[in-house]
């Protein structure tokens, strides 16, 4: 029986706490003027946007192959197509480029750290674990797709 990666579901809380991090920062000390920009806003709105729509095309391909999307449960299924195919954790990309888009959208600059942080936060709590287990359950199949494409982006 292979166990779970994690008992806590580290990646929603993490990113969750430096969003509201970030946010209470902004509010103590504000970005400056010139990050008030319209174009600023408009190009923090793209990529926020770019962001959750990562996350929604990552966990619409994981529910069309019937794999858990919960990250401290088992793995179900080995996902390597879509999203998948240029990125082992396109959802924890999409987090943190909607927290990177959002720093230029709201004129909050915290949120670019606080972004920084949740990522090498889950790096170390999740993404490291997820791979072992990744790498018991599924094997060989892991090790080439593992090989082949990013832990954070790219083949």
């Amino acid at each position: 029986m292979i166990l779970a990666p994690n008992r806590i579901p580290w990646p929603p809380i993490l990113f969750g706490v430096a969003a509201i991090a970030a946010v209470g920062l902004g509010v103590v000390l504000p970005g400056p003027e010139w990050l008030r920009a319209p174009i600023w806003a408009a190009l923090g709105w793209a990529v926020l946007l770019a962001g959750l729509a990562l996350d929604i095309a990552a966990m619409v391909t994981m529910s069309r192959q019937r794999a858990n999307i919960l990250p401290h449960r088992a793995a179900t299924a080995l996902v390597t197509n879509g999203p998948f195919a240029w990125s082992r954790n396109p959802i924890y990309l999409g987090n943190t480029l909607a927290m990177t888009g959002a720093a230029l959208a709201f004129a909050n600059p915290w949120f670019l750290p606080a972004a920084l942080v949740a990522a090498l936060a889950v790096t170390q709590l999740a993404i490291r674990r997820e791979e072992a287990h990744l790498a018991a359950r599924f094997g060989a199949a892991w090790d080439a797709y593992s090989r082949q494409t990013a832990r954070w982006f790219g083949r």
